[in-house]
């Protein structure tokens, strides 16, 4: 069963991943939701690692780890700054501190864990 579970959570991360990168292409769709997205992988990527963790722990640190690297984005270190420039880090770092950005990325946790409550009972 966790096989099962642990494989759901990891094509569920490389889908948001491709929907993600794929919304960046539309510009009718608002900027937000490509942070909504990065952090509903997160979740999938965290649920995948901790599938015994009960959910709103995983949601706890997937936030918390969405907050971290939005709050990182005001550190102007050299050798960061060089990291965020490259496609990779750009994606995964970001590139700016924005506010609006930690309510996208609470709306996305959010989301995400009442999705997965629901399909876990199925499970």
């Amino acid at each position: 069963m966790l096989t099962r579970l642990r494989l759901f959570y990891a094509f569920m991360a490389v889908l948001l991943i491709f929907v993600g990168l794929t919304s960046r292409r539309f510009v009718a769709i608002p900027c937000a939701t490509g942070d909504c997205l990065w952090a509903m992988m997160v979740f999938c990527c965290y649920r995948f690692l901790l599938v015994q963790t009960k959910l709103p722990k995983v949601a706890a640190i997937s936030l918390l780890t969405a907050y971290v690297v939005e709050f990182a984005q005001l550190i102007r270190w050299p050798w960061l700054v060089q990291l965020r420039s490259t496609t990779l880090g750009h994606l995964v770092l970001g590139q700016g501190f924005l506010w609006t950005d930690l309510v996208a990325y609470t709306v996305g946790v959010a989301l995400i864990y009442l999705a997965c409550r629901l399909v876990e009972r199925k499970f």
